[in-house]
């Protein structure tokens, strides 16, 4: 999937709606992948719009009601406690890659869409964007 170079301007900083978590992203973030999976479907809503980032380039500048919901032993998903905003993904298979929740960002980002994963799984009200690359999920 390609990386989008952030510019040399400040940071990219998103957070929830609540202003219980938010964040600044010091590296390069992934262009968006919609992943239409039972589980990122059931913990946002709708399906799961999200970028990428290596964990030590996102910085929190606030955080303590930031909360890891453990969904399979080896995924984790990460919300506030207080406003329920959903904002990450992570599993233990990946440790160098912190998804984050595309909409939890303050724009412009800059980013585009490039994939849907787990087309398989959509919600049947869901219309497929043509310009996304369908990829078959990686599920057993």
């Amino acid at each position: 999937m390609a990386v989008e170079a952030a510019d040399t301007g400040p940071p990219t900083q998103g957070g929830c709606l609540c202003g219980g978590v938010s964040f600044a992203i010091m590296g390069e973030l992934r262009s968006v992948s919609n992943c239409h999976c039972e589980p990122c479907r059931r913990f946002t809503g709708h399906h799961m719009a999200a970028t990428a980032v290596a964990p030590p380039d996102i910085e929190f500048l606030a955080g303590d009601s930031l909360r890891w919901f453990e969904s399979a032993p080896d995924v984790e998903y990460g919300f506030c406690s207080t406003c329920g905003a959903s904002l990450f993904w992570r599993t233990s298979s990946r440790p160098g890659l912190l998804s984050i929740c595309a909409g939890s960002l303050n724009p412009p980002t800059g980013l585009t869409t490039t994939v849907a994963l787990f087309m398989n799984e959509h919600g049947d009200y869901h219309v497929a964007d043509p310009v996304e690359e369908q990829l078959p999920g990686d599920r057993p």
